[in-house]
């Protein structure tokens, strides 16, 4: 059985507090073990995890403020250390690039791991996963910020009962879903009878912006969506001013798209209640709500 979870290695906004690390994200889609937005402490973190930096395939940098982006020069060091055999692609905005290159080479060390940065200068760039792609939104923020989903094509799921009540069975159901169709009897039994359309899978990761285009473009159909939401409704104004999101806000998106399972987190250090979170986004989003914690895992919810 393949895994796709989040491994969340923490969730707090600007500052660090006593229960809660800069913000760090890894997510586990079958092959891949993409880290997202790597703050101060997120080598650390993974230490408390069954994740190990070895295991990383991908890095994917939102924005180039510290509390996303500080914990990159340790982690890109410990790849060399643990030499890494595999290359690891890094994304971040084009227009941080200068940015990435000081991290990179933020102190002396022996470069053993093959590091592949892959700037995103375009609005809907995409990037090629096994069985998925990357694909990376502009988000609205002071500075260049980009938010990303890791989208499944849809595909099909086999019915037995139909499949025995033609007589398919063995290879024949592999040609059949090659071909799209199969001579059986004298007559031709097409895919469509013997299946259903199965929704590819979406995992959604947005962090600092306001709302725009992009974040529901992100959204879409997500199955989990991990989203910030730094404010509260009582300070939406301010929310508005610095280009971030309320649970509130952060809940609604996630109605209006249709998401499964919604992971709030990126929590401003004047809040000392989470569950004021909750109740806040359950005034807009029935479904799975889950507000994140440092260390936790959540799984993406089964296939339909």
């Amino acid at each position: 059985m393949s895994t796709r979870e989040l491994v969340v290695l923490g969730t707090a906004s600007q500052t660090p507090t006593r229960q809660r690390n800069h913000n760090g994200y890894v997510l586990r889609w079958d092959d891949e073990v993409i880290l997202f937005d790597p703050g101060e402490g997120s080598q650390r973190q993974l230490l408390h995890t069954g994740v190990t930096a070895t295991q990383l395939t991908r890095i994917c940098v939102t924005h180039f403020h510290g509390d996303h982006c500080l914990g990159l020069p340790g982690l890109i060091q410990r790849l060399s250390l643990d030499r890494v055999p595999h290359p690891v692609p890094v994304h971040f905005p084009a227009g941080g690039v200068d940015y990435f290159a000081r991290l990179r080479h933020a102190s002396s060390f022996h470069e053993t791991a093959e590091l592949r940065p892959e700037p995103v200068d375009t609005d809907g760039a995409r990037f090629a996963l096994t069985g998925a792609t990357l694909q990376a939104r502009r988000l609205r923020h002071p500075i260049e910020t980009y938010g990303y989903r890791v989208v499944e094509p849809d595909g099909v799921r086999m019915l037995p009962e139909r499949l025995s009540a033609y007589g398919i069975v063995g290879p024949a159901v592999g040609e059949l879903q090659r071909a799209g169709y199969l001579e059986v009897g004298g007559r031709r039994v097409t895919l469509a009878e013997v299946s259903r359309p199965r929704p590819g899978q979406r995992f959604a990761f947005v962090m600092d912006t306001g709302l725009c285009d992009g974040v529901y473009a992100l959204a879409e159909r997500a199955d989990l969506l991990v989203i910030e939401s730094t404010f509260l409704n009582s300070e939406a104004a301010l929310a508005a001013e610095v280009g971030h999101l309320t649970a509130a806000q952060a809940a609604r998106v996630a109605t209006e798209s249709g998401v499964r399972r919604l992971v709030l987190t990126h929590f401003s250090q004047r809040y000392a209640d989470p569950e004021r979170f909750a109740a806040e986004a359950r005034e807009h989003f029935a479904g799975e709500l889950v507000i994140a914690e440092d260390l936790s895992v959540v799984p993406v919810p089964p296939r339909r």
